[in-house]
């Protein structure tokens, strides 16, 4: 190869390499509006290299990030390059084969970062390259399977929804003070993020307790506090009855769904036939202890306010681990600043819990 050839190859690289990470914010950005197809995002380069069209997945029944991406780009994306988070489907739904859009579009290269997993969507690949398209696959692969993709790879991968845990503490680990009260430990810009953390999710879940307790509402609300546009199902597990019908989760904000599953596992499986891919756990330490003792937590999301109260309730309950031998580990994955307060946000790296999870894989 020669040094021209090398440079155009690296340019080429470098092209596609920044599509592919704006194809993981569209899809980032439809989180919780899509399910339960995956949120998808693409990316139109011209023959050039030069961005032409980009995508994302509309909700169920609209049409898949490469078929936005594409009329966007129009006559400009023949002999271009799609860059795509997600291999192209095959397969006729409710809507029609992305693969045979990009071939009718003249694309001359396509580049994919997740491999179709599923044997109903899967072949697009194939079909590409029969009609002389250049298939790259495995691209950025697993920044993409950890992104937007994750709740839709879950549900494909353990047939349940991927679960976000969301604990606002003082920096001892306090959800609530001696007394009882929980309002406000972190500040407005910290509440303003979980707001935005719930438009992602389909579904936000409560125990009966907190309900009780803090009579939240668990909508989703703009800067100026009005409602967002989506909603998620809120769910609240009560299998006592104990939540009043005057309790705000009962209001016509929202959809909600009063659950008495007895176990975790129980109320992840009658969500995800409902089609929820992505939950928020909002419950408190007894609920958070229930799912992650049950290593059913994908993510957590902790937001710690720098104060502390010395006593009241901890941020989990029992986990039933008696030695650090055992603990439950995660690795931070970022950390941001909230206004005065900071958020972390971790991944699992060992589900441990009681004896019985101590073996689980993550």
């Amino acid at each position: 190869m020669s040094a021209t050839s090398a440079e155009s190859r690296a340019m080429q690289r470098a092209r596609e390499s920044s599509a592919m990470q704006r194809a993981r914010e569209l899809g980032a950005a439809v989180l919780g509006t899509t399910s339960p197809n995956p949120a998808v995002g693409a990316v139109v380069l011209a023959a050039d290299g030069t961005p032409v069209g980009e995508g994302a997945t509309r909700p169920p029944g609209g049409p898949h990030a490469e078929v936005v991406a594409l009329a966007q780009a129009g006559e400009r994306a023949r002999g271009g390059t799609a860059v795509v988070t997600l291999e192209p489907c095959a397969h006729t739904g409710r809507t029609g084969p992305c693969a045979d859009a990009l071939i009718a579009a003249g694309i001359a290269r396509v580049v994919v970062a997740v491999p179709e997993p599923t044997e109903l969507a899967g072949g697009g690949a194939d079909r590409l390259r029969a009609a002389g398209i250049e298939v790259e696959l495995g691209v950025g692969q697993a920044e993409a399977e950890h992104g937007a993709l994750a709740p839709w790879l879950t549900g494909v991968r353990e047939h349940r929804p991927f679960v976000v845990w969301k604990v606002a503490a003082t920096l001892d680990g306090r959800v609530a003070a001696d007394d009882g009260t929980s309002r406000w430990i972190t500040g407005e810009v910290a509440r303003a993020a979980v707001h935005r953390l719930r438009a992602t999710c389909d579904a936000v879940v409560v125990g009966s307790g907190t309900a009780l307790t803090d009579d939240p509402q668990l909508t989703v609300r703009d800067a100026d506090g009005r409602p967002s546009g989506h909603q998620p199902l809120r769910v609240v597990v009560d299998r006592r009855g104990r939540v009043p019908a005057t309790a705000r989760l009962h209001d016509d904000a929202a959809p909600t769904l009063v659950s008495r599953a007895g176990t975790p596992e129980a109320l992840l499986a009658e969500l995800f036939d409902r089609d929820v891919r992505r939950v928020l756990l909002e419950g408190g330490p007894t609920l958070a202890a229930a799912f992650l003792r049950a290593g059913l937590v994908d993510e957590a999301v902790v937001h710690l306010a720098p104060s502390l109260l010395g006593a009241g309730a901890s941020l989990v309950g029992d986990l039933g681990i008696s030695t650090m031998a055992r603990a439950l580990s995660f690795s931070i994955v970022d950390l941001l600043p909230l206004g005065g307060d900071v958020q972390i946000r971790l991944r699992p790296t060992r589900h441990t819990g009681g004896d019985q999870h101590a073996d689980g894989g993550s």
